[in-house]
């Protein structure tokens, strides 16, 4: 049936996660500064002990020698959908910290399959259109919680505990109707079932590794800027993601066929030299309205990350994807780990250096972006490569 195809069971899953992680989200700074008093130090501790399952995302290659990676891509939802419903139960720092561990865990096995599977389950020509409308089903999901968020929060007058409990069965449910409705499907080749390194990939692991740092000063301290500096209330941040998600739900699908059109190179370029800009005006910001502006544009710019994995998708050997994506995910949080709780020390002095330093890592993304060659390849992975004696240029001038 055209309806059960692997394409609908990635934007179906991807539609769960997108819901009950959006409500998590929104309401975690206000849940964690009003319930349990939270600072700068706390919300950073709490953010890096999130991103230790992400850091341990190569271990989902040995899961995979238990479990299909569809199977296990369905488990970690239900991990995810269990954290979430039970998070409100505990608004003390020890038990927010336990939730948040438990959520991250299948969020981040998740990811990491999710990813694989579109590399092997999507044609290459089709990847950067479908990453867009992958975007606009997460832009829908997150919509719909807030929604939810709305109805119980501010219509029906609930605490933050039902709203967690409420979506998290919401998503337990929802996993249990898709693995019932979609049958299993095979993958294209069979996959390494071991942790690979290659050389040739170095590119791809370095852009990865400054998107997660960077990634990490958006999620953490943006947001925490918005209700400390700004007394940004719960319905106003949720307002503010409603906007953030409109957004990508009209845009993120026309950006994945512009990247298709522009490669890989042009679309980073564009991303990064936006992200400069972003992250030097969070530093000097003073209006929230001018604030949420910078929020809403940064958001959307991450959406053009998506030519990081179709650059690895044109770059890599069919079987090491798995494999790869294990190990990416585990290089993506190898600084977010660290960032939130060192850079959560350094708000207390200096937020505006948090957003500098935000500003640094964006250039040294642009530098990477540019190695990329316009036509990446197994054998053209970059434009310029260090041999033992000088640099080797790989593609020609254009």
């Amino acid at each position: 049936m055209k309806h059960r195809n692997p394409q609908k069971l990635l934007l179906w899953m991807t539609f769960i996660m997108s819901l009950v992680f959006a409500v998590w989200q929104v309401l975690l700074n206000n849940f964690v500064i009003e319930k349990a008093q939270f600072t700068g130090v706390e919300i950073g501790i709490l953010q890096s002990l999130r991103e230790v399952p992400g850091f341990l995302a190569f271990t989902a290659i040995f899961v995979l020698l238990l479990l299909r990676e569809q199977t296990f891509a369905l488990v970690s939802l239900a991990v995810l959908s269990i954290g979430v419903a039970v998070t409100g139960f505990f608004p003390q720092v020890l038990g927010l910290y336990i939730t948040t561990v438990l959520m991250s865990v299948g969020f981040h096995y998740f990811e990491t399959i999710n990813q694989s599977l579109t590399l092997q389950w999507v044609d290459k020509k089709d990847t950067a259109g479908f990453l867009g409308k992958a975007l606009a089903w997460r832009s829908a999901a997150a919509l719909s919680g807030y929604a939810s968020i709305w109805l119980v929060m501010s219509w029906l007058q609930l605490d933050y505990v039902y709203m967690y409990g409420l979506i998290g069965c919401l998503g337990l449910i929802m996993v249990l109707v898709v693995t019932l409705y979609f049958p299993k499907f095979e993958v294209g080749e069979a996959q390494h079932k071991k942790i690979i390194l290659r050389k040739r990939y170095w590119l791809y692991y370095l852009l990865t590794f400054f998107s997660g740092a960077r990634r990490q000063i958006f999620m953490v301290f943006a947001g925490f800027m918005m209700v400390e500096k700004f007394g940004y209330s719960v319905s106003e941040i949720t307002s503010l993601f409603l906007i953030n998600y409109v957004v990508n739900l009209l845009f993120a699908p026309a950006i994945g066929r512009f990247i298709g059109r522009i490669g890989e190179r042009r679309a980073l370029t564009i991303e990064y030299l936006g992200l400069i800009i972003i992250f030097v005006s969070y530093a000097w910001v003073q209006q929230p309205e001018v604030a949420a502006a910078l929020y809403v544009i940064d958001h959307l710019l991450f959406a053009m990350a998506i030519a990081i994995k179709t650059y690895f998708q044109k770059i890599a050997d069919g079987k090491d994807i798995a494999s790869t994506m294990s190990v990416s995910f585990t290089i993506n949080h190898i600084a977010a780990v660290v960032i939130p709780v060192l850079l959560g020390l350094l708000w207390l002095y200096s937020p505006q250096a948090v957003f500098y330093i935000g500003a640094g890592f964006a250039v040294c993304s642009l530098i990477l972006a540019r190695n990329i060659p316009s036509d990446p390849s197994p054998g053209n992975e970059v434009k310029w490569s260090w041999s033992r004696k000088n640099v080797q240029l790989t593609e020609p001038r254009q």
